[in-house]
């Protein structure tokens, strides 16, 4: 109850500072943000928010993005939810008003504009299909991970058998649950979705002959489950607007179900069976061949492509080679970039010895940076300082050119689940080595993406006029009584132009 009770003091706290409940058009989470659509943003206390003890960053995008931490986060969502819906009108109507409408739709359409490009709306939307599986995805991965070390013990062989059925029950249907959220996502019914994918993974499809081959149960994965159930969403709407009303429940799922089912069976497993196995294929050439220079690639442009929101993409390619091969071997090169990124906070708490807000903001958010969320301290330090994010980069592309360098020498390291990463990772590895070898070779990545990151900021992050205007900025001012410090709030004396 104690626990309860302080998460939804937490809720409490924050939906003032975000304008009140009038102001919240939706709520959602995924692993460590609290997602709010905002009627308008100038209500918003950015400052308080910022300030906030339990809140570790702010995004802003298509949503508003409090960054509360693992864990944390889908404990204060069910308490912010039924806040705003307690606050609200008897029909749902806001309480309060706030600014006037139309200033508010404004400021909506605007940032929408900047946002809303075509490819970035539709990674959005795959992801919104792909986020809430992660963590049944890193559950399943630690309970096979402490299977197999157990099998290789040779310890519990009563158990291990239900383990593994634990473990792997999940992936053996994902693609019926890929079906069913992306009917919800576009706009169709959940559950026709999810019986057009359940199609993919039925044993009974090994009867079935296309392009002069026998099916075989999960071919085309999650991919073919992405586009058979799309391709349900469009017949079910195509259906809703012709069909009678008096009919529409007999016909439509009849016909969603049969013709996206037989396109799927015909058609769609076969291609994307096809397209899953060259990307797997490709992911183990690009670092059997790419190597050092292809994980420093990949290790320096995540942090960007994080920024970007295009990290999204990579997604289903990590859930693909989960499914085919048991793990992703992107994701513990990808992960170097977080590495990267504390090596380079640690050196800019050295370099800015009087800059007590920037210091402040580092304490505080270089423990959840070890252990993989990476927002406070790229939204609080590296990103508004400018040149320290591009010497973080630098510091990832190292550790990444490390893990790819030992990829290419013989020794695969993967994850079995995607979301975490830093040291959150380590229960999740998985390769075609032995356990302690494949730890050995993430451990020693991180490290040297720690040293890359420091040595590059450190030497490299900041021009004499920097260190001069950053170190010269006034202590912040003392919080009033009873306020919390502003711990997380954008580093103080940072120039206009690196904001």
């Amino acid at each position: 109850m104690a626990n309860d009770h302080t998460y939804r003091d937490t809720a409490a706290d924050l939906l003032p500072l975000v304008g009140g409940a009038g102001n919240v058009t939706s709520v959602a989470h995924c692993m460590t943000r609290l997602r709010l659509g905002l009627r308008d943003r100038s209500l918003v206390q950015q400052e308080r928010l910022g300030a906030h003890p339990a809140v570790l960053g702010v995004v802003e995008d298509d949503t508003y993005q409090i960054v509360l931490g693992p864990g944390t986060v889908a404990r204060v969502t069910p308490e912010f939810e039924a806040l705003v819906e307690r606050e609200r009108g008897p029909a749902g109507t806001p309480v309060t008003a706030g600014e006037p409408a139309a200033r508010g739709a404004a400021l909506r359409a605007e940032h929408k504009a900047r946002n809303a490009t075509p490819f970035k709306l539709l990674l959005r939307r795959i992801a919104a299909v792909f986020v809430p599986l992660i963590p049944a995805l890193i559950g399943c991965g630690i309970i096979a991970g402490l299977n197999g070390v157990l099998v290789n013990l040779g310890w519990l062989p009563g158990v291990t058998p239900a383990l593994a059925a634990i473990a792997s029950g999940f992936m053996a249907l994902i693609a019926v649950f890929v079906g069913h959220n992306t009917a919800k996502e576009f706009g169709g019914t959940p559950v026709l979705g999810g019986a057009v994918a359940a199609i993919i993974v039925f044993a009974g499809v090994s009867h079935v002959e296309a392009f002069g081959q026998r099916l075989s149960p999960g071919q085309g994965g999650v991919l073919g489950a992405l586009g058979a159930a799309w391709l349900a969403v469009r017949i079910e709407k195509w259906c809703r607007r012709r069909v009678p009303v008096s009919l529409d429940v007999l016909v439509t799922p009849t016909i969603t179900v049969l013709g996206a089912g037989l396109v799927t069976v015909f058609g769609l497993m076969y291609v994307a069976g096809e397209v899953s196995a060259r990307i797997g294929d490709a992911a183990d050439w690009l670092l059997d061949n790419g190597g050092a220079g292809a994980g420093l690639v990949l290790g320096g442009l995540f942090l960007p492509l994080v920024m970007l929101g295009l990290h999204q993409a990579l997604i289903p390619i990590h859930t693909t080679l989960i499914e085919q091969q048991g793990y992703t071997v992107l994701l513990p090169v990808l992960a170097m970039a977080g590495a990267g990124q504390v090596g380079a906070a640690i050196a800019v708490y050295f370099r800015l010895r009087h800059n007590t807000s920037v210091r402040t903001t580092i304490r505080s958010a270089l423990w959840p940076g070890f252990l993989g969320v990476g927002e406070p301290l790229i939204y609080g330090v590296t990103l508004p300082l400018g040149r320290p994010f591009v010497t973080a980069a630098a510091g990832g592309a190292l550790g990444g050119a490390f893990v790819g360098l030992v990829s290419q020498l013989g020794t695969q390291v993967g994850s079995t689940a995607i979301g975490p990463s830093g040291w959150a990772l380590f229960p999740l590895l998985d390769g075609d080595r032995g356990l302690g070898e494949v730890v050995a070779v993430y451990a020693t990545g991180l490290l040297v993406g720690y040293v890359g990151g420091f040595l590059a900021t450190y030497c490299f992050g900041f021009t004499r006029t920097m260190l001069a205007e950053l170190n010269a900025a006034p202590a912040p001012a003392a919080p009033a009584a009873g306020a919390a410090p502003a711990d997380h709030a954008a580093p103080e004396g940072v120039p206009s132009r690196l904001r």
